[in-house]
């Protein structure tokens, strides 16, 4: 009965204290809410660190953003709690990167809209949101926040009104316009941090990304997310290791061809072949007529792409992720497209066994199975020699490259276990060996640095 009455009382102190604490933070908002209203109580105000000026004819509001903006907001005692679970995974300092940084999103569809409210709710701390089109009822199985009452409107505007709401210290620019060549200063000027493109049209997103490779601008871009099913078939790769895409194989020609742009440019995408094909466009007669013909704005396709809505949802968060882990200077090490199978696997093992019985004269001190193997040509080369990390070969090509990889010590005088064995080709391996380890620290101490921290991150990641 004592432990009874003792453990209510407990439960009944808890609910007090989180009544209390609920209470509290009520007021706090109230009186934020207030000083926030006080603050924006005309077009041009001072905010926090900020000085915006909106701009009626466009829908943007523009203006400067102090860099010290980022480590005001998380003083903020609103702020800072809305922001506690990021905080707690980045760390305040990283924090202060993402909510200091400028990101613009062009594209603002069922992709585009998922990635901006993620940054948004994430704390990024100034927005620029970019598209020319409207909400459409049919795009409300797969918009972020658009709701009924938001049909007919400008979809940056939209994205702006419902952002207000979440997270009202962001500076949030919206501009009603296409993105084209005569635009490119006015939407990539301001040295923004990121820039994510989650257009559809071949022509735009082809000039969009070849503008952020010319000014150095790091971009993320989006591929087809119309036509599939499977969420666990989207990766983020390299522009070259896109396949299965028929946008990521016209973008490719094209940057390739008129740009002389080969890769460098992350993409998010998926190995899923697509389930449906675009629907056959009819007119008013009801019978197929060329769709070029009700273009109303040229090069943008007018047939429809049947779209289940969760799909390029979770492209958006996909690219949100990658943005932010990104600005928070977050190593996140994506799976390899192509992966080998078990076969390869077993290949690498028995080649180290007979690597190390004619080196070192027996095999007893290999001190990986084959799932170790995996482990350490998956998870830490990426099926790619130690010196190859450029994204040289990738797609099919991998493939053909597992017939000339092998593994072997990284030191010499250590046993082959998984801190110790890098992927090297043949000849690069009958090099290495050649040398010890304060040789190559002198002569290439990238190279050495490099593998290091990657031989590191093996013994942390398995308590070695």
């Amino acid at each position: 009965m004592e432990e009874r009455v003792r453990l209510l009382s407990l439960l009944s102190a808890g609910a007090l204290i989180g009544s209390l604490s609920t209470i509290a933070l009520l007021r706090l908002l109230r009186s934020h809410k207030t000083i926030e209203d006080q603050r924006c109580s005309s077009n041009s105000t001072q905010s926090r660190g900020r000085e915006l000026t909106c701009d009626s004819a466009s829908g943007g509001c523009l203006g400067s953003f102090s860099s010290e903006n980022g480590e005001d907001l998380l003083k903020d005692e609103i702020v800072s709690e809305q922001l506690t679970r990021n905080i707690q995974f980045f760390g305040f300092e990283s924090q202060h990167k993402v909510t200091r940084a400028y990101v613009v999103v062009i594209g603002l569809g069922g992709v585009g809209s998922h990635a901006a409210s993620m940054l948004l709710r994430s704390g990024v701390g100034r927005l620029l949101l970019v598209d020319f089109d409207q909400v459409s009822l049919s795009s409300l199985n797969r918009h972020s926040v658009a709701t009924r009452e938001d049909v007919g409107i400008p979809k940056a505007l939209c994205l702006k009104k419902h952002f207000s709401s979440i997270f009202p210290e962001c500076q949030v620019d919206a501009r009603v316009m296409l993105y084209d060549a005569s635009r490119e200063e006015e939407i990539l000027g301001g040295n923004p941090d990121f820039v994510l493109d989650c257009i559809d049209n071949i022509d735009t997103k082809v000039a969009l990304l070849a503008a952020c490779s010319r000014k150095g601008l790091r971009v993320v871009s989006a591929t087809g997310a119309g036509a599939r099913a499977d969420p666990t078939r989207i990766r983020v790769a390299d522009l070259r290791e896109s396949i299965n895409d028929p946008l990521s194989r016209v973008v490719r020609h094209r940057l390739k061809k008129e740009y002389g742009i080969e890769g460098g440019i992350p993409v998010v995408f998926s190995l899923e072949k697509p389930k449906v094909k675009l629907l056959p466009f009819r007119g008013p007669s009801g019978g197929e007529e060329n769709p070029s013909d009700y273009q109303i704005v040229p090069g943008f396709r007018v047939r429809i792409i049947p779209v289940l809505g969760c799909i390029p949802a979770i492209f958006g968060q996909v690219m949100a992720s990658y943005v932010l882990t990104q600005l928070a200077g977050l190593q996140v090490d994506t799976e390899p497209v192509v992966n080998f199978d078990m076969d390869h696997y077993q290949i690498l093992h028995q080649r180290l066994l007979e690597h190390e019985e004619l080196l070192y004269g027996s095999t007893n001190e290999v001190q990986v199975d084959v799932e170790e193997v995996k482990y350490i040509a998956k998870e830490l080369w990426h099926g790619r020699s130690a010196r190859d990390q450029s994204l040289k070969h990738v797609g099919r090509a991998m493939w053909r490259s597992v017939n000339e990889l092998m593994l072997v010590r990284w030191d010499g005088a250590k046993p082959a276990s998984i801190s110790n064995l890098i992927l090297l080709k043949f000849d690069e391996a009958d090099k290495h060996e050649s040398k010890n380890l304060d040789q190559i620290k002198d002569t290439e101490p990238e190279f050495f640095n490099r593998v290091t921290a990657v031989l590191k991150r093996a013994e942390s990641e398995l308590n070695l």
